[in-house]
């Protein structure tokens, strides 16, 4: 018998069960669908075994070690294992020369996975700088600290940093499932059952981690010795008896926490203050750091729009120190619900703008009647001129405070809540008597100079800056706007050819994946030429096949090139439905949205030729005789609306019809105009009326052609390049953005 395998399967299986159910795989990891989801930036990464430093920030129980084992179990790399708790910089010296020995001998690389990074400190930390920096080493640091705040700068800039979040109850769900059907690693082998309240009570209570459901899952089953073991609501309540709220004194969570409570009564909203507040104190806070707190608000954000708020906090603290818990607790209570439900303002903040002042801006003095007259009175006239306000009506009298060169300057500025409004019209009307008591003091202002604009100038500065980048930019924003995508997002681009919203979507969501279509060969090879200059699982993903006609397939064809489980937070395309018909559009879109994630939304930009300029309209036509002028704007315009051509014959409401059909909820405020600049070329002019191409549809001038002989059109080309090559003419466009989400009552 082999005692070490014995020994060795004997350790494994008197390992806690949140151990021994510990993921494996990516496919068995449960939750994070933000980072390891299908198209994902670390998944795609860690499949591809080409990882960069990594730091994992998240509260315990979600899977941040695992993720790390996950990695163990996938690389080809040599994995080293430190827990900061327990190591140093000795632990780092042997971790870098097993990591050297492995390159110099076998030529593969190390990944060091950090528990505990934020246990470190400084020179621990900056002892691995340098060996993380050339390539030694790649980190796995995982922490349940901000690591913004807890982990060197220096590492944090050569990390990509990935936050963990609490599982949601589907992710308990099923890792409670898998665990009693496991006859490996789990409960498989026994028959035991769990009621449906027990198990919701279970996952409740567990509170996001994964730990702690299975924790509470051994100790129902290890304590209680029947068979076959039926855990009930009673069984479940013992072995999982209070709720263990995620807060550390020191830590993220005890700052977020009060961040939370202070803004929600800042936001006069009392039902959340209570929340916070219990939340807190339910965790063990101390009472006397939120009486401080609320102190600080009471002047801060309450301030002189209700004095007693302050009145009312300190007698609060005060009581609270005479009685102690848990009656206290009404004093806490009373005075958060009198902060949350006060007037507010912040009129207070007026003190450092005045510091702000007083660091910045030269010290004139103190003016001569305010400085003290009983002792150089006489000498130097100190005080002459005071104006005694209690010897005036009202006890006021206008007259200068502020130093001279500060006349004028407003710091404070009362609010128009509670008592403050009371005193706002007497503030105001005082300060205007005092301005146009300076005023007879006051020097004449400076005259501004002024100039005529030069129209030459500004034309050549617009040219210089680029209208037409100007306009691209703009559009670029409002597409992404109506998006937003999450920076873990995942965002496909239906028509990437030049690039304008791929580099976009790429710079958005740099923990994601952008995927893009190419509708011509050129445009693909030229997008992945561009992309060479990233690593290799950042670059955007480029889908060439069929041309535009992908379009119509393209939930098959992405579901065949990559995954069928892949789903978008965001699609956008510029034009990318104009050369369609209606019912090919609402195809294209039912496909859309049988990719878009439950949340996702689809942003895309259309131009309706229908309303864009005429070329015709940029020429002087007298030339060409009443006849043929008429014939070639009444051709143009059935060219710009024939109701048998797909790419004109539409408007905003076809458009939006395309999105209801295919089961989308649209939206879409008025096309805009847009004016721009266009220098014209000879190209353009030859594009315009180049032949019919095989395969693509008919241009400007091949539909012209159907109506004109071959004399006239030549005649009508020939004005064209007369009075257009070289000419910077205003073009008017007019773009439709459209936006998008499934429509629930769709099926």
């Amino acid at each position: 018998m082999d005692l070490f395998k014995a020994g060795s399967a004997r350790m494994k299986q008197e390992e806690p069960l949140a151990a021994r159910m510990r993921p494996r795989t990516l496919d068995e990891f449960a939750g994070q669908e933000e980072i390891v989801g299908p198209g994902r930036l670390l998944r795609r990464a860690i499949q591809a075994d080409q990882l960069s430093s990594l730091l994992f920030y998240g509260p315990p129980g979600t899977g941040k070690t695992t993720l790390a084992r996950v990695i163990a179990n996938t690389t080809s790399s040599l994995f080293i294992t430190i827990n900061a708790v327990l190591s140093g910089v000795k632990d780092i010296r042997a971790a870098v020369e097993k990591a050297q020995e492995s390159r110099n001998l076998y030529g593969s690389k190390t990944i060091l996975f950090v528990d505990e990074v934020h246990r470190w400190n400084k020179a621990q930390q900056d002892a691995l700088l340098p060996w993380v920096e050339n390539g030694t080493i790649i980190l796995i640091g995982a922490t349940t600290e901000n690591p913004y705040f807890e982990v060197n700068r220096a590492l944090v800039s050569r990390s990509r940093i990935f936050q963990l979040k609490p599982l949601a109850k589907k992710d308990l769900y099923d890792i409670a499932r898998r665990t009693l059907s496991d006859k490996e690693r789990g409960y498989g082998g026994m028959d035991i059952r769990i009621d449906k309240q027990a198990l919701d009570h279970l996952v409740d209570v567990a509170n996001g981690d994964a730990r702690t459901l299975l924790n509470a899952l051994e100790l129902a089953v290890e304590t209680t010795p029947e068979r076959p073991l039926n855990i009930t609501m009673e069984i479940a309540e013992e072995s999982i008896q209070r709720r263990a709220v995620l807060y550390d004194k020191e830590g993220d969570y005890h700052f977020d926490t009060i961040s939370a409570f202070i803004k929600s009564l800042r936001g006069s909203d009392p039902d959340a203050a209570l929340y916070w507040m219990a939340r807190m104190l339910y965790a063990g806070e101390n009472p006397r750091f939120m009486f401080r707190r609320m102190l600080i608000l009471a002047s801060e954000d309450v301030g002189l729009a209700d004095p007693n708020a302050l009145v009312v906090v300190e007698a609060a603290a005060s009581a609270f120190e005479r009685v102690g818990l848990p009656e206290g607790r009404f004093f806490l209570t009373q005075a958060a619900l009198y902060l949350a439900t006060a007037a507010k303002s912040n009129s207070t903040l007026a003190f450092y703008d005045a510091i702000e002042t007083v660091e910045s801006e030269q010290d004139s003095g103190v003016p001569n009647h305010l400085k003290d007259a009983s002792r150089d009175k006489e000498g130097f006239g100190h005080g002459q001129g005071y104006l005694y306000p209690h010897a005036y009506r009202d006890h006021w009298v206008a007259q200068q405070y502020l130093p001279s060169s500060l006349q004028g300057r407003l710091f404070y500025q009362p609010g128009s809540q509670g008592y403050e409004a009371q005193i706002k019209i007497d503030v105001e009307r005082r300060r205007d008597a005092q301005l146009a008591a300076m005023a007879d003091e006051s020097r004449p202002a400076e005259v501004l100079t002024f100039s005529y604009p030069d129209q030459g100038r500004d034309l050549w500065l617009e040219r210089l800056v680029g209208k037409t980048a100007d306009h691209l930019a703009n559009l670029r924003e409002k597409v992404f706007s109506s998006l937003d995508p999450p920076r873990h997002g995942v965002v496909l681009d239906l028509r990437a050819g030049s690039g304008l919203l791929l580099w976009e979507a790429l710079r958005r969501v740099a923990e994601g994946g952008v995927y893009g279509v190419a509708w011509q060969r050129e445009q693909a090879m030229e997008l992945k030429a561009r992309a060479e200059q990233l690593q290799e699982v950042e670059r955007p993903v480029i889908i060439h096949r069929r041309g535009q006609q992908v379009l119509l397939d393209l939930a098959r064809v992405i579901g065949e090139e990559r995954s069928a489980d892949l789903r978008f937070e965001g699609v956008v395309g510029r034009n990318a439905l104009n050369p369609f018909s209606f019912e090919q559009r609402v195809e294209i879109l039912v496909g859309v949205r049988k990719l878009l994630a439950p949340t996702g939304r689809v942003s895309l930009v259309e131009i309706i030729p229908s309303q864009s300029t005429r070329p015709s309209s940029l020429l002087d036509l007298s030339s060409l005789g009443g006849e043929l002028k008429n014939r070639l704007q009444e051709r143009e315009e059935f060219i710009y609306n024939n109701p048998g051509d797909a790419r004109v014959n539409w408007g905003r409401r076809e458009l939006l019809d395309a999105f209801r059909q295919a089961g989308l909820e649209v939206k879409s405020d008025s096309p805009e105009k847009v004016e721009i600049k266009r220098l014209i070329s000879k190209a353009d002019i030859e594009g315009w009326f180049a032949a019919a191409e095989t395969g693509r549809p008919a241009g400007y001038g091949s539909l012209l052609a159907a109506v004109f002989s071959r004399e006239e059109l030549e005649r009508i080309k020939r004005l064209f390049e007369e009075q257009l090559i070289g000419r910077t003419v205003t073009w008017l466009r007019v773009n439709l953005y459209v936006t998008a989400g499934k429509d629930r009552k769709a099926r």
